[in-house]
């Protein structure tokens, strides 16, 4: 940092490095400031472990790693959340799943709900703020990811079972009202993994990683194994990549799903897809 020793110095230098609003978060995060300091008090000095610091963390997202891991958190649907690279960056995207399951959930008394591959936990957390009464279960096959779940639990003070394993391996005859996931769709070898800061999250959280594969791997272990595990009448909703909308619900109606439907994100793609197995409460498509 060119032996920068002032907050206001150190900020100056690092926005022309990668930013002025990327330089500040990470100024706040390792001065413990705020913006406000920032701007009453640019004359404020650093210590030399504060300046060492800051410098490695530009120069770490200057390589691209993303500005969540180097701040430790992220947001997702009004809420801070604790992220590390053992899980991926929550995504607006999957607020659309969300959104569904909550819909379908308030519906019922006491839902049981199970989020399947739970990763930092965005999912079952936010769904303990809008549907208080449901009883959830959150599950990966990581350790690290559920202790990284766990602690966003704790922050927003959400009663959630978590339960580490692969998929269904840990609800043996267990049955919900509603089973959701967001797991790993992206094809082996799209382009996409390669940029956008994707090489720096958990590679087994993005892809199926079967060789050649197109990304339906996890999505068909999910739907074929579903009818084991959901209530009659039960649900289950899945969030996709942009052009498996198709795929999925073939596999569903496969499955003997019916009310079968795709539901579109901001962007107009079709990003969730899901359906009813069995009779039960009426869940009509939202």
């Amino acid at each position: 940092m060119s032996g920068a020793a002032s907050i206001g110095e150190a900020w100056r230098q690092a926005s022309q490095r990668i930013g002025r609003g990327e330089a500040r978060s990470l100024l706040e995060t390792v001065c413990v400031c705020s913006h406000a300091d920032l701007i009453a008090h640019p004359e404020r000095l650093m210590s030399e472990d504060q300046v060492w610091h800051f410098d490695a963390l530009v120069a770490r997202r200057e390589n691209g790693e993303p500005l969540a891991y180097l701040l430790g958190s992220a947001w997702f649907a009004g809420l801070e959340f604790a992220v590390s690279p053992a899980v991926l960056i929550p995504r607006p995207d999957t607020e659309v799943l969300v959104n569904l399951a909550a819909e379908r959930a308030v519906r019922l008394p006491t839902a049981r709900i199970v989020d399947l591959g739970t990763g930092s936990g965005i999912i079952p957390v936010v769904l303990s703020k809008r549907c208080p009464a449901a009883a959830l279960t959150a599950v990966d096959v990581s350790a690290a990811a559920l202790a990284v779940a766990q602690s966003n639990a704790v922050r927003h003070g959400a009663a959630i079972r978590f339960l580490e394993g692969d998929w269904y391996a840990p609800l043996a005859g267990e049955r919900f009202d509603l089973i959701v996931s967001n797991p790993p769709y992206i094809a082996d070898g799209d382009p996409h993994l390669a940029g956008d800061g994707l090489p720096f999250e958990p590679q087994g959280a993005l892809t199926d990683q079967v060789l050649g594969g197109d990304g339906m791997a996890c999505l068909a272990a999910i739907i074929d194994g579903a009818s084991a595990h959901l209530a009659p009448g039960g649900w289950l909703l899945m969030e996709h990549g942009y052009d498996q909308a198709v795929k999925v619900r073939e596999r569903l109606a496969a499955a003997g799903f019916r009310e079968i439907a795709s539901w579109r994100d901001e962007a107009g793609i079709e990003r969730v897809s899901g359906g009813t197995f069995g009779e039960g409460v009426d869940g009509a498509a939202g």
